[in-house]
């Protein structure tokens, strides 16, 4: 893990302290502050993800994270992860990596993703893939492109060098994941409801809003629908309950009842399609600090000011709609028509579609005719083990 000179030796030591903590939710911050594509998460957000009291991911996987130092200042930062969920799923014997930040320097990215890669192969896996920061249903990628882009919630920010570090140390493409920028106010209505009665279902289809009177059965249904969606996909690991329980908890107080949209047919909910505003504009100068002033800006911005913009994290249609070739894209775009129809209403100018697999072809073919441009593209890396 060193480089020629004691100088410039790269030291990688595990995060073991409350310090080291800090030092680990710090680093980003310094490395791509005034970044146009970057807006730090906030601190306390940090911690509870990576602690394992809080975090249910921890239920069903162990982690490590380590800091790069040279000369006692930290110059990089790295997770790896062992996945149960997935390996029971998959059997691939495949480790997962995240978290990766580093300064421009080929001699850190090759001490910190040797450090990964070390104490993967010693928990027994034969293949490392990431960034996954921690899991598939978290920040999945390295961006590659759409670097001056709006931040946005939950989108993972790296600067242009990253991905020829990362290639240099042996890792080769597995999947690329798109996100698409969608103009809330200008879009034209889809042809959804017109499949809808092509596809023998008129008069049979409620689109709803969310009833925030059963929110908790309503998440429920959101991510039951979710796990079927998206069984098939690639990388695909289902949420817990106990990951479900903490979605609901966590997505209560920032969801805004007219931007989660249920599509109801016959009475069962069958497709749907969630916007978070985008918390990045409300967070842009806090540095990832509520105090001693933070909460009130925080408060103003999200209540009176008012983020412009929104992410769709999440949009599933059940797997016996879906593969209808008329009902499964109609499904979808009437859900769209609702976001976007309370979107203009509310105020909002633009949103964030995804993110999406590349050669999911469904998804992205209704993403594009409604109006959606590609923005970014994250890739996910792999490596063998040997």
């Amino acid at each position: 893990m060193n480089s020629p000179g004691a100088a410039d030796t790269v030291l990688v030591t595990p995060v073991e302290t409350a310090r080291d903590m800090r030092a680990f939710i710090d680093l980003p911050k310094r490395l791509y502050r005034g970044h146009a594509g970057y807006v730090p998460h906030l601190d306390m957000e940090r911690r509870d993800t990576f602690n394992v009291r809080k975090n249910p991911y921890f239920q069903h996987a162990q982690a490590r994270f380590w800091l790069a130092r040279r000369a006692d200042r930290v110059v990089g930062r790295i997770s790896a992860q062992v996945d149960q969920a997935h390996l029971d799923r998959y059997a691939d014997a495949t480790g997962l990596f995240g978290c990766l930040d580093a300064e421009d320097d080929p001699a850190v990215y090759a001490a910190l993703l040797a450090a990964a890669e070390a104490w993967l192969r010693g928990h027994g896996m034969t293949r490392i893939r990431g960034p996954l920061s921690l899991s598939i249903n978290e920040e999945v990628g390295l961006q590659i492109e759409g670097f001056d882009s709006r931040p946005m919630l939950l989108i993972p920010y790296h600067p242009p060098y990253a991905a020829a570090r990362v290639e240099a140390q042996g890792y080769a493409k597995a999947k690329d994941v798109i996100s698409y920028d969608y103009d809330v106010q200008n879009a034209e209505p889809t042809i959804g409801r017109k499949l809808i009665e092509r596809g023998g279902l008129a008069g049979r289809v409620k689109v709803r809003t969310v009833d925030m009177k059963r929110f908790d059965a309503e998440v429920r249904t959101l991510l039951d629908i979710f796990n079927d969606a998206w069984a098939d996909n690639w990388g695909y690991v289902p949420f817990t309950e106990a990951e479900i329980a903490v979605a609901a908890k966590t997505l209560k107080p920032v969801v805004i009842r007219d931007l989660a949209i249920f599509v109801d047919v016959d009475g069962e909910t069958v497709a749907f399609i969630v916007a978070l505003a985008n918390l990045n504009e409300a967070l842009r100068d806090l540095d990832g600090k509520l105090l001693p002033f933070g909460w009130a800006k925080l408060a103003w911005r999200l209540l009176i000011d008012k983020p412009k913009s929104a992410r769709v994290p999440l949009m599933g249609v059940r797997k016996k709609f879906r593969n209808h070739p008329l009902l499964g894209a109609g499904l979808a775009m009437m859900a769209i028509d609702a976001l976007r129809e309370n979107g203009k209403r509310l105020g909002m100018k633009s949103g964030e579609l995804g993110w999406i697999l590349e050669d999911n072809k469904p998804t992205n073919n209704i993403i594009r005719s409604v109006g959606g441009k590609a923005c970014k593209k994250h890739r996910i890396y792999e490596k063998a083990l040997p």
